[in-house]
């Protein structure tokens, strides 16, 4: 009998990144072994400059390691050339930033709906539909033709999370995303996340709040540049 395993969603395995500085070398990763099921649910957590950030670029593409292997949805990431992983990203990872970044000039639906403009998927008939879907997932349908400036923080992060799955990526990222929230606010953008992973996505989320990355599946500590825990507080080596 033959036991099929599958293999991590994500898989880091030796990953270091190192800038060059004025005063040398500053080693932001230290060979950083990480693997990462589909459907968890991970909080990254440490001080300023451990290295969290630095991580989750590595995971979505928006830098590349100085040394060692990224491996996301069985892509070699590191190996892709800039188109590559311009398509690649767009289709397997969906990125939510700490502030917001949507386009002005754009109103909350068709902010929703440039990823899948870009993609060009779903077919083109199916895309107002698809957005006005995710809106309502973040239950913020009733802001659809809304510009953001007319939009509070929160609901901002809420079309910024509909628009990062567009185009149902199986992967959110989300670097601080409730660092510009008020608790209250803060509380109901994780309960999102936590929504999400019981519909199948892996959300990885970048937190300096220790309550709330309590609440996720899986915490990884990091501190100068190596994850020293897990959420068991197994120490890694």
């Amino acid at each position: 009998m033959t036991i099929s395993i599958t293999p991590p969603l994500i898989d880091l395995n030796a990953v270091t990144k190192a800038y060059k500085t004025d005063a040398g070398l500053f080693m932001a990763l230290k060979g950083i072994d990480l693997h990462i099921n589909s459907g968890e649910f991970v909080a990254i957590v440490g001080k300023s400059g451990s290295g969290k950030t630095t991580l989750i670029n590595m995971i979505t593409g928006l830098d590349r390691p100085t040394e060692g292997e990224i491996i996301v949805g069985g892509e070699r990431v590191e190996k892709l050339g800039e188109n590559q992983l311009a398509i690649w990203r767009g289709r397997t990872i969906g990125v939510v930033f700490q502030f917001f970044q949507l386009l002005p000039t754009l109103t909350a639906l068709e902010n929703v709906m440039l990823p899948m403009d870009f993609c060009a998927t779903p077919a083109f008939s199916e895309r107002r539909d698809r957005a006005m879907e995710l809106l309502r997932l973040m239950e913020i349908d009733d802001q659809a033709n809304k510009l953001p400036a007319k939009l509070s923080g929160g609901q901002q992060q809420r079309v910024a999370i509909a628009r990062a799955l567009a185009t149902d990526p199986p992967v959110l990222a989300a670097d601080e995303p409730t660092g510009n929230l008020d608790s209250k606010t803060a509380a109901a953008v994780f309960a999102l996340f936590e929504r999400l992973t019981g519909l199948g996505k892996t959300v990885l989320m970048v937190t300096h709040d220790p309550d709330l990355a309590r609440r996720a599946g899986r915490q990884l500590h990091i501190a100068d540049g190596v994850i020293v825990n897990d959420m068991n507080g197994k120490a890694v080596s």
